[in-house]
């Protein structure tokens, strides 16, 4: 991926992608966006989108080419403005929401659990060595059960859900902090548990401010029952909150399962890497076990 910039020309971003799975990827992206700007129930929220400029995906040379939007990345801007965090927190909840409510239905969910959580622990176990075999095995199986027992029968708001909503894929006005853009829609989906948005947003600003692996992170929130206080009320204020602990620590494994599930499917080099699995993937269901047995 870069940047095209040029006095004749508008600023863009053209992504090239460099395998059957990148290619993949970013044809569900082009697919997502293109559905959410004919959304008429979205209105003016749809400038939040990019716009695809150029689609070819077949060939020798497949390339895709977006409008650049204005602003910059909520990670970038927080490295020498983090006293920014609550507010570009509270800015980005908000939009999303706005996307759910727009977009969205509450309903029992019994019969989506699977859908949300299978494929995800099918591509871990198939490309995670670890997963495969051994603890690394039993823990998904448990983890899978602690997360479905606790979502059957509740009832959610279920909308298009971005997928990957961290601080990463949302621009800022470098100012005020004021979002004016949401990228990288390649996991959005557009009947999805909406509230991950949300916990996948709080979870990977306590990652990236605290300097912490994702994974030490979410294990903290397993092992304690409990999300952190300050977190537990911005998702409160955006209406994105658990009712109940066990809630809490179901949505945070969910949160957890889509993150890592998708960097998996995106590069295969996730799951060859033994420094990633060591810190995003063995510390959560190391406590998913030792959860189990404390519960038992």
């Amino acid at each position: 991926m870069f940047n095209l910039d040029g006095d004749s020309t508008q600023p863009a971003v053209v992504k090239h992608p460099r395998s059957a799975r990148a290619t993949a990827s970013l044809a569900h992206e082009c697919d997502a966006v293109r559905r959410l700007a004919g959304d008429e129930r979205l209105g003016p929220w749809r400038r939040l989108l990019p716009v695809v400029e150029r689609r070819r995906l077949d060939g020798p040379l497949p390339l895709v080419v977006e409008s650049r939007l204005p602003g910059i990345e909520a990670d970038v801007l927080l490295q020498h403005s983090p006293q920014m965090a609550r507010r570009v927190t509270v800015s980005a909840l908000r939009a999303i929401r706005e996307l759910h409510l727009a977009t969205g239905r509450t309903e029992e969910v019994t019969a989506r659990v699977a859908d949300w959580v299978d494929p995800r622990l099918d591509l871990l176990a198939e490309e995670v060595r670890w997963c495969s075999r051994g603890m690394g095995a039993e823990a998904l199986t448990v983890l899978r059960e602690q997360v479905v027992r606790e979502l059957i029968g509740r009832s959610l708001l279920v909308a298009w859900t971005h997928g990957d909503f961290h601080p990463g894929n949302v621009l800022l006005t470098e100012e005020q902090g004021a979002l004016c853009g949401v990228i990288d829609w390649a996991g959005a989906i557009p009947d999805g548990p909406s509230l991950l948005d949300c916990h996948t947003f709080v979870l990977t600003m306590r990652h990236q401010l605290g300097r912490r692996q994702f994974g030490q992170v979410v294990a903290d929130v397993v092992r304690t029952a409990s999300l952190l206080p300050e977190d537990r009320q911005l998702l409160a204020e955006a209406k994105a909150l658990a009712p109940d602990s066990r809630g809490e620590i179901a949505f945070t494994l969910l949160t957890w399962l889509w993150h890592v599930a998708g960097n998996v499917e995106k590069s295969a080099r996730y799951g060859r890497s033994h420094r990633w699995v060591a810190d995003n993937i063995v510390p959560v269901l190391s406590e998913v076990m030792a959860h189990d047995g404390r519960m038992a």
